[in-house]
């Protein structure tokens, strides 16, 4: 991934031809973390060394009267900020193209929940120059930075900006036009989500984007896991046991792959694995419902708005109207 410090230091560049790395992604707007201070830096040096590779760090770590305050502990940590990026067709084109011809194979971008304009750009952008997915992030979504205002306060919500993003590209196909595959990213956390985003955004909606709730998934099997370490299990959690095949359900299944290595295995991973088992076993069950038996089947038709409101954002049909054809010829 690369913001706008990153293409100046040359960061994909590296990763292709001294990492041979197949797939990158450029970032745009709230997707690249521009100017919301939420990296955190802890030490001095690291504050300065960033400030040296063009990031904008605050309070400035190279005033005398900042380094002094800092090492009497009157403040305890730095904010990274990026600056923003100023997007242009022919710029964004020849991106592609010159990271093409470098060695990429496959090229992303990831977009934040800004205006309707800056989407429209993005899915045009993306068409003419042929990019392979196209993340679209709504409001609420985040990876560890949240809860942070800059995340949850500004940006369009999920179904809105999603809503726009399915106009915008149904608009291009029907044209004839390329439509890269299109992920939607959020604030998703369980199936359910999954599910309806997935049927909202149908049929280009090719994946569905998570991090803030994998993340946690996994911090909380790296502090369960200490806590057994310890003895020190809460009462919620010793009635299952007092170890680790006890307490994750699917430790048994890792342990029969990984057999003696199991014990290497963190307990976050462990979270994460158990995590993601019941987001797949919960999708299953939903798509088993919507007798949907591959996700290539779900469709718009497989979600109704509950309110008008939201039959008007999303172009989902209102649950009253839904099947009236049906009805009327199943009654008549």
């Amino acid at each position: 991934q690369a913001n706008v410090e990153d293409t100046t230091l040359g960061v994909l560049e590296y990763a292709i031809s001294d990492l041979e790395v197949d797939v990158v992604e450029l970032k745009w707007g709230q997707g690249a973390k521009d100017i919301g201070g939420e990296v955190k830096i802890k030490d001095l040096a690291k504050a300065q060394l960033l400030k040296k590779r063009g990031y904008i760090v605050l309070p400035d770590p190279e005033k005398p009267e900042v380094i002094e305050a800092f090492k009497k502990r009157q403040f305890t940590e730095f904010e990274r900020h990026s600056r923003v990026g100023m997007v242009n067709q022919e710029d964004f084109v020849n991106r592609v193209k010159d990271l093409r011809s470098l060695g990429a194979k496959y090229i992303f971008l990831k977009t934040g929940a800004y205006r309707p304009a800056d989407l429209a750009r993005a899915v045009k952008f993306s068409s003419i120059a042929k990019i392979d997915l196209l993340t679209v992030d709504g409001a609420g979504g985040g990876t560890g930075m949240s809860p942070w205002r800059m995340m949850n306060e500004w940006g369009i919500p999920c179904v809105n900006i999603w809503s726009l993003t399915y106009q915008y590209v149904d608009r291009f196909a029907k044209k004839g036009d390329y439509v890269p595959s299109i992920a939607f990213a959020g604030g998703v956390t369980l199936e359910d989500h999954i599910f309806k985003a997935l049927a909202l955004g149908s049929p280009y909606v090719k994946a569905i984007g998570l991090a803030r709730a994998p993340i946690t998934a996994a911090m909380v099997g790296k502090n369960v896991g200490l806590r057994i370490s310890k003895e020190n299990l809460p009462i919620y959690y010793g009635r299952y046991g007092n170890d680790v095949e006890g307490v994750f359900v699917e430790a048994s299944v890792l342990k029969r792959r990984f057999g003696k290595d199991f014990d290497d295995v963190p307990t976050g991973a462990i979270g994460l694995y158990t995590y993601n088992q019941r987001l797949a076993q919960g999708l299953k069950q939903l798509m088993c419902g919507a007798r949907k038996f591959s996700l290539q089947y779900i469709t718009r038709n497989d979600i109704v708005a509950l309110t008008t409101e939201a039959a008007r954002v999303s172009g989902i049909k209102y649950v009253m109207d839904v099947d009236k054809e049906e009805v009327e010829k199943i009654l008549s």
